[in-house]
């Protein structure tokens, strides 16, 4: 038996494909049971003897999370389900395009390798907390950067810029959050907001969840907010599990693949002198944002990788064996 942490579970989706499976989902159970004895002396109209007893027992219970064990099994049983883990971390699977052909778009999967969790609103909150601090310690007289002697100030002895009270709620961009303070080995408020701005392209604000099962492939899931388990903010996700590689289980669809396309099209959508092609206007925008993803400047699957539809992300965990403890 597998014991799980789940992370993310969408439980509308993990209803709607078991109902599709077993018909339907047991959400109660009624057990009723009834015995009677009636004994008749002489006439009917004489005196007659009646005993009846029963009892009824009803439950109604939320499946909660038998709700995702039930679906792995049942997909499992009907070969629904395609364990990739060995094929992802084997190199050769990638070059030669095999995985693509083996499990295409749509295709339901579990996927276990070692990954980590990503969102550009705690490396805003991150990289604003690091200005805090570095800018408190200058306050103090302390210099936040070992190299340097002394506080480093702003121009004509002058503090740098600081983050307003309430301001960084209203930051129109998560770059916004972060303050100037005095440079630090080098790095400074201005580095910090451009890694921001690089981040929030790169990976839409949201929790990710994103798998490197070999070296150069990236295996990406957007975890949707509102789901069963994700009901935590961002920082205290991060601050619980880390920001550190560790093995997770994925599983649901393929997305889609990373573009192997090189070249862009050409840019014909015009129909006659005055008309436009909306199909033809509709493909050629999104032919430039799956170059722009195939550079890896949005947040799209990047060849050879592909995007994953959750249905849930969990861990395992482990069975600890016995220690013996020293003797005293």
């Amino acid at each position: 038996m597998i014991l799980r942490e789940f992370l993310y579970v969408d439980t509308d989706k993990v209803r709607a494909m078991l109902a599709q499976l077993e018909g339907g989902i047991a959400e109660e159970s009624r057990q009723t049971e009834r015995i009677e004895k009636r004994t008749t002396v002489g006439p009917r109209v004489a005196a007659q003897h009646y005993q009846g007893f029963g009892n009824e027992t009803y439950t109604s219970k939320s499946l909660g999370d038998a709700l995702f064990p039930m679906l792995e099994d049942a997909l499992d049983s009907e070969s629904l389900l395609r364990d990739i883990s060995e094929e992802v971390a084997d190199a050769e699977q990638w070059s030669f395009g095999k995985l693509k052909e083996q499990v295409p778009p749509g295709s339901l999967v579990r996927v276990t390798a070692m990954g980590s969790l990503f969102d550009t609103r705690y490396v805003a909150a991150a990289f604003s907390a690091f200005a805090s601090v570095s800018a408190g310690l200058n306050s103090l007289g302390i210099s936040p950067d070992p190299g340097a002697p002394t506080p480093v100030r702003g121009k004509q002895g002058q503090r740098q810029r600081a983050v307003k009270p309430g301001e960084a709620a209203k930051a129109a961009q998560l770059e916004d959050m972060i303050p100037d303070f005095p440079a630090m080995s080098g790095i400074d408020g201005a580095m910090l907001r451009s890694f921001v701005q690089i981040s929030r392209g790169v990976f839409s604000p949201g929790l990710h969840i994103n798998l490197v099962p070999a070296g150069g492939v990236l295996i990406s899931s957007r975890l949707q907010e509102g789901r069963q388990y994700l009901d935590s903010e961002a920082d205290i996700l991060l601050a619980r599990y880390g920001a550190e590689p560790q093995e997770w289980t994925l599983v649901g669809s393929i997305g889609s693949y990373g573009t192997e396309e090189t070249e862009l099209p050409e840019l014909n959508f015009i129909r006659g002198e005055t008309g436009l092609d909306r199909g033809a206007f509709a493909e050629a925008m999104n032919a430039q944002m799956r170059n722009l993803g195939r550079v890896g400047f949005i947040d799209l699957p990047q060849h050879p990788g592909f995007s994953l539809i959750p249905f849930a992300v969990y861990r395992s965990i482990p069975r600890l064996g016995t220690v013996a403890l020293p003797e005293r």
